[in-house]
């Protein structure tokens, strides 16, 4: 791979050209800050992930790695959503996912997404994401509950500690209703995966999804409705999926 700044150089050129306003658009009405996005679409992105691979070879790589940081350093949304392509987080520090998520702020695809996905792969996963839950910033909050959320979508449930999750679904019941927009969002999130992929925890979960009720979030100029945790619940239990575990919460 050529020298580390050309290949950061000649990729957000490669983004900027790739970019189109109509995208931008549609990224801040889903609440992304604008000023920080170009307009590319996630499959473009996946495109561009899949010829560094390529070039580079399988995720996790030493340059993937230095790539992935420098291409979140430069705080625009597609760069640092890329950055997630190619990290693997099993390899970044704890100081790593910190600033990842501290540097999250207005974009939810990456401290909802991009962050998450680092962390549920690290050793040290679990305890940023209670870490974050209990942050006031509503980014990095939201962050905590997207990334426990993953941990009970891919940890077999003999793995889990039932009673954290249990004290979090009351967290959650106690909280939500109370608590910033995205996180409104996020917790409801956590409440369907404990539903769908913990099965000693599942009713609990439908029980507190049914305390909860119907929850207001403001999802900017969308058509976007926030899911009800019940019904959701009930659909997976219809088909016969809870407690099916995913092996990566990458998409």
């Amino acid at each position: 791979m050529a020298g580390l700044q050309f290949v950061i150089d000649e990729l957000m050129d490669e983004l900027k050209a790739k970019g189109s306003e109509k995208t931008r658009t549609l990224y801040s009405r889903h609440g992304m800050a604008m000023k920080r996005t170009l307009g590319v679409s996630v499959a473009e992105l996946k495109s561009i992930a899949k010829t560094i691979r390529k070039t580079t070879g399988k995720a996790g790589t030493e340059e993937q790695q230095a790539l992935a940081g420098e291409l979140y350093e430069t705080g625009m949304m597609e760069a640092m959503y890329l950055a997630g392509m190619l990290a693997d987080g099993k390899r970044m520090t704890r100081k790593q996912l910190q600033a990842w998520a501290e540097g999250a702020a207005g974009m939810q695809m990456i401290s909802e997404h991009t962050v998450p996905w680092v962390t549920v792969e690290n050793a040290e996963g679990r305890a940023l994401a209670l870490e974050w839950i209990g942050s006031k910033t509503e980014h990095i909050a939201a962050s905590g509950w997207c990334s426990y959320s993953g941990l009970v979508a891919t940890t077999a449930d003999a793995d889990l500690d039932l009673a954290e999750i249990e004290g979090l679904l009351e967290l959650a019941v106690t909280r939500i209703h109370g608590a910033q927009n995205r996180e409104r969002y996020t917790m409801n999130g956590f409440v369907i995966s404990v539903g769908g992929y913990v099965q000693p925890l599942s009713a609990k979960a439908r029980a507190a999804a049914a305390k909860i009720g119907a929850v207001s979030v403001d999802m900017g100029d969308t058509a976007c409705k926030v899911p009800l945790a019940t019904s959701y619940i009930e659909k997976i239990e219809a088909m016969g999926r809870v407690g099916q575990k995913r092996k990566t919460i990458r998409c």
